[in-house]
């Protein structure tokens, strides 16, 4: 609309955070995804209310504590003062379970935090791996979940300096019972074990930004 074509970003943000008390699910959900949204566009205006961002991760409702992940995720790339680096285990929790779609978003905002703030890289890593030993709701809910880790592994694997425990985990999931899962896999190591075999290094985070290969 007009209106909101006229809004300046600092409206955007006090109204997406008034939104977030409305009585219809309607706004409240549509100003979260707002606030979603202009985390992506404009990182530094949300960056003052990060802890409020931290707060929403224990919101009672998932959709809410979800989008605060990403949220946080988006404003790695303007985190000077490193508020992300201790609240990893944190972010990460719902990884071990229960709700696998949880799980699936912490480990897709884990990757975003990851290529912009490669330092962090191995301690995702290692995050993400405990999907292994996971406790959802079913053994295939736990198999769609790993689907997801390699996933986002892909997103971020030429950022982790250590990768060897990656490798291992993803060539496990070869004789993973989920045929999706599998073809994720192969797909990983066709791309990053056998094709990087012919290639000089791993692209996509280079060591300008902290990244390393490993020996």
């Amino acid at each position: 609309s007009l209106m909101s074509a006229l809004w300046t970003e600092h409206d955007r943000l006090a109204v997406g955070w008034a939104g977030l008390d409305a009585p219809a699910a309607r706004v409240r959900f549509g100003c979260l995804k707002d606030l979603r949204r202009l985390s992506e566009e404009a990182p530094q205006l949300l960056y003052p209310d990060f802890d409020r961002f931290v707060r929403l991760l224990d919101h009672p409702n998932s959709i809410f504590r979800w989008n605060a992940a990403h949220i946080l995720a988006n404003l790695a790339r303007v985190d000077r003062s490193r508020k992300l680096a201790p609240l990893l285990d944190r972010l990460l929790k719902p990884v071990g379970g229960p709700q696998m779609i949880a799980a699936a978003n912490v480990m897709q905002a884990a990757a975003v935090i990851a290529t912009v703030q490669p330092h962090l890289a191995d301690e995702l890593a290692a995050g993400i791996l405990t999907v292994g030993r996971a406790k959802y709701g079913t053994e295939e809910c736990r198999n769609v979940a790993i689907g997801h880790a390699i996933q986002s592994f892909d997103r971020f694997f030429a950022c982790i300096p250590r990768k060897r425990a990656v490798i291992s985990f993803v060539r496990r999931q070869l004789d993973n019972p989920r045929p999706a899962t599998r073809r994720k896999a192969e797909k990983f190591l066709k791309k990053w074990v056998d094709g990087g075999k012919k290639r000089r290094g791993f692209g996509g985070c280079t060591p300008a930004v902290g990244c390393q290969r490993e020996s």
